[in-house]
């Protein structure tokens, strides 16, 4: 038994003196000088002869962004180009529309018609919910103080008034003047519109629930130029005929 253990040992030391000759014969051996290799190491290219002729520098992965140094500037448009579709260039509109920007530059009257729509409908549709505390912020004093009356006399009538915008047609600027810092421009809105008016019963006193009407109001926005406070107020209103 302890022949046939021995005998088994030996066998199993042999085999692996073998293994591990053929695995370092395979492998080599390390002298414990090596590098380790960096696999982010960049590859050296080998150096280039003096007879050699050398290949051009490939630019191909190159972006060309707009505006670049050597890129040509477009010359900037006369001022009045910027907004023809809104004034003609010699007329009181666009020389009014120079008068505020000469005052503050910032002045864009693309974004202001764009504002004053949004306010023509925000001020209507608090009329008719008699929203007092959006319309103060929106109408100067004497226009507040009309549609605070009107509401007030609605009110005591027990009366309830609907406005929804179907659409904002127009909004054409009809005049901008400036006086000393007070900026005035005018706009002229046209609106398609469901109104109607409701009295306690519900019963439709004025307007319709189902019909769209075309309106057209003419509206005057003020501020002081120069102000802190950005906003426009309305300061007058009338239909147009």
């Amino acid at each position: 038994m302890q022949n046939s253990f021995d005998m088994q040992t030996l066998v199993f030391l042999v085999l692996a003196v073998f293994v591990a000759w053929k695995l370092r014969s395979v492998l080599g051996q390390k002298t414990g000088h090596e590098q380790p290799k960096d696999p982010f190491a960049r590859r050296e290219t080998p150096p280039v002869r003096p007879d050699q002729p050398q290949a051009p520098e490939k630019r191909d992965n190159v972006i060309r962004l707009p505006g670049a140094a050597n890129d040509p500037v477009a010359p900037e448009p006369p001022a009045a180009e910027r907004w023809k579709d809104l004034a003609a260039p010699d007329s009181p509109v666009s020389a009014g529309i120079e008068a505020v920007i000469r005052q503050e530059p910032s002045f864009d009257p693309h974004e202001f018609v764009g504002g004053a729509k949004a306010a023509y409908e925000a001020i209507v549709t608090a009329f008719a919910r008699g929203d007092r505390k959006m319309l103060k912020g929106l109408l100067a004093k004497e226009v507040y103080d009309g549609f605070e009356q009107a509401i007030t006399e609605r009110e005591k009538r027990g009366e309830k008034a609907e406005s929804n915008f179907v659409s904002i047609d127009k909004a054409d600027l009809a005049a901008v003047e400036v006086k000393g810092k007070t900026a005035q421009v005018t706009i002229a809105f046209v609106s398609q519109l469901i109104s109607v008016t409701r009295d306690a019963q519900g019963a439709v006193v004025d307007g319709s629930a189902e019909q769209v009407s075309e309106v057209s109001d003419i509206w005057t926005f003020s501020r002081q130029l120069g102000s802190r406070d950005p906003n426009w107020l309305l300061v007058a209103t009338e239909s147009a005929a």
